[in-house]
């Protein structure tokens, strides 16, 4: 049996030993050390306390990275709730929905969000705290005012003289302990809230040790670009810069390519987490047009001086990403094959892997002197994968997975639990792949539809087309991805529309006005930014789905 330590021995452990050093910054703004983060951890756990709430009660984040964020975040786990991030990105109704189903106890909402919920949309929650202070923005027990009014005067009473890392004593969990409640989307219809134990965090994070330490070092900068609502980003940039010790920067604005290249070069990154349209776009933007000429090529063509020249080319890009940075790992959609071949012919340290929420999310990597183009990685430690495939090295299968990672299940939702989740405890991704004979992933397609946003948002194109096809006119829709856009494809109701002597201008004046409604509904990530009407239905299969590759 795997003996499985608690998970917040890893956070008390380091903020003890890194007491005094510089913890999370908001870039171009607030740093919290170590020992910040643990006095507001402290006061907000007297916070829970006094307000009732208990070990295993849900509390709900929803705002942008932020120090403050983050606290609130470490604030949940180390009290022993469970923790609900929300993406900022969502709308009102689909911040609801998610804070009703998980029958999350207090909110914790940004300057953002907080001007677009209702509370009154969310009866259960006896509270909704303002992330940049952490006051009560809304408050339903008398019990949650007398704390937060009087929590200065709590925490001086507990802590008369001083607080020091000796105070510093977390809830010990247990592997099978519920740590958060991670939701794949925000309708109703679709919700998966995916059920992480403390067990799936503590094996993200011990692997990421494992490998990442000879990159990553107690005081190193990092930088927070993912949005950590996401386990992509929470995992790696977050849990694993704050448990080894290092310096996060958050960009709390929706980062430009602009932004996040600046903040490279202040920040200097000893790693850098990433989904690929990010370094795409700086190496297409502030690399290829510096190599792209004709003398480059010409003594690229040198054997004698090919190898200095792109030694140079090397150092020009790790200049592009700070000029500290080890490694990239890439992640969440494949990384271009032109900009993927570009830097491993010029020695860049770059890298791939595979995950999903489930399981927390890793699957498999590979540290970039192993790294195999094309691939995703390899397992990674104490999961198990296999292509379900007669022959997996040349025939795609759905690749399936098991281990310490995966999720308990879904919440609220067996069936989908059950479909998801095999009688032998294999989780199927719905992503298809082969392997090779050194264990290495090659993914070759997705059996699920999802697309992914610009910066790394999960895009689930049929709960958009369920709004389109019951507008105007609509028959049928299908959501696709072009140049990092949403276009919708469209099959009017030409009947309709005859009986009404409307005719094809009438027609692109009424879908544009569908797809304006619709993006008020929808986050700005999955928001349409074109539309085609095509005149003929959509190819179907014998149980009438879509053939969807058809239209990619």
């Amino acid at each position: 049996m795997l003996e499985i330590p608690s998970f917040n021995s890893y956070i008390e452990r380091s903020i003890i030993q890194n007491w005094d050093l510089d913890a999370l910054t908001d870039y171009q703004g607030t740093t919290l050390q170590y020992k910040d983060v643990a006095r507001k951890i402290e006061k907000l756990h007297i916070l829970f306390e006094n307000s009732g709430v208990r070990q295993g009660d849900k509390i709900a984040l929803c705002g942008r990275n932020s120090a403050f964020w983050a606290t609130a975040f470490l604030a949940t786990l180390t009290y022993g709730a469970v923790a609900v991030p929300i993406q900022h990105e969502f709308n009102a109704e689909q911040i609801h929905n998610i804070v009703n189903h998980s029958e999350a106890k207090l909110l914790f909402v940004g300057d953002v969000v907080a001007t677009i919920i209702k509370p009154d949309e969310m009866p259960a929650l006896e509270g909704i705290i303002y992330i940049p202070d952490y006051s009560v923005f809304t408050a339903r027990t008398e019990k949650l005012v007398y704390a937060r009014e009087h929590l200065n005067e709590l925490y001086g009473r507990k802590y008369p003289k001083y607080f020091r890392p000796e105070h510093v004593h977390y809830h010990v969990d247990t592997a099978e302990e519920l740590a958060l409640i991670n939701y794949t989307s925000g309708t109703t219809g679709f919700s998966k809230g995916v059920m992480l134990p403390y067990r799936s965090l503590w094996g993200n994070l011990e692997f990421c040790i494992r490998l990442l330490s000879q990159y990553v070092k107690t005081g190193d900068n990092m930088l927070s670009i993912l949005p950590m609502a996401h386990m992509y980003g929470m995992a790696f940039e977050f849990i694993f810069s704050f448990c080894q010790g290092c310096h996060l920067f958050f960009l709390t604005r929706l980062p430009s390519p602009a932004i996040i290249a600046q903040a490279f070069q202040d920040v200097k990154p000893s790693i850098i987490i990433s989904v690929p349209l990010v370094i795409e776009k700086i190496i297409r933007k502030r690399v290829f047009p510096k190599i792209q000429n004709n003398a480059f090529r010409l003594l690229l063509n040198m054997p004698v001086v090919s190898k200095k020249v792109k030694q140079a080319i090397c150092q020009q890009v790790l200049e592009a990403f700070g000029g500290n940075v080890k490694e990239i790992i890439v992640g969440g959609a494949a990384l271009n094959q032109e900009v993927e071949q570009f830097l491993i012919s010029i020695g860049f340290p770059v890298t791939c892997g595979y995950g999903t929420t489930e399981c927390a999310p890793l699957i498999s990597y590979c540290d970039h002197k192993e790294f195999v183009p094309t691939s995703v990685g390899v397992p990674v430690d104490r999961m198990e994968v296999k292509i379900l495939s007669h022959d997996a090295r040349l025939v795609p299968g759905e690749i399936v997975t098991r281990g310490t990672n995966l999720m308990l299940g879904y919440y609220k939702n067996e069936e989908a639990t059950r479909e998801a989740i095999d009688a032998e405890g294999w989780y199927h991704t719905g992503d298809l792949g082969v392997m090779g004979p050194q264990g290495h992933i090659f993914i070759k397609g997705r059996i699920k539809n999802m697309l992914l946003g610009a910066n790394g948002q999960n895009i689930y194109p049929e709960e958009i087309e369920d709004k389109l096809n019951s507008m105007a006119f609509v028959s049928e829709s299908i959501i696709v991805q072009r140049d990092q856009k949403l276009v919708a494809l469209i099959h009017p109701d030409y009947d309709e529309a005859r009986n009404m002597d409307f005719h094809e201008e009438e027609l692109q004046h009424i879908m544009k006005e569908n797809i304006a409604t619709l993006n008020q509904q929808l986050p700005a990530f999955s928001k349409v930014k074109d539309f085609e009407l095509r005149e003929d239905e959509f190819e179907k299969t014998p149980k009438k789905s879509i053939k969807r590759y058809l239209y990619k």
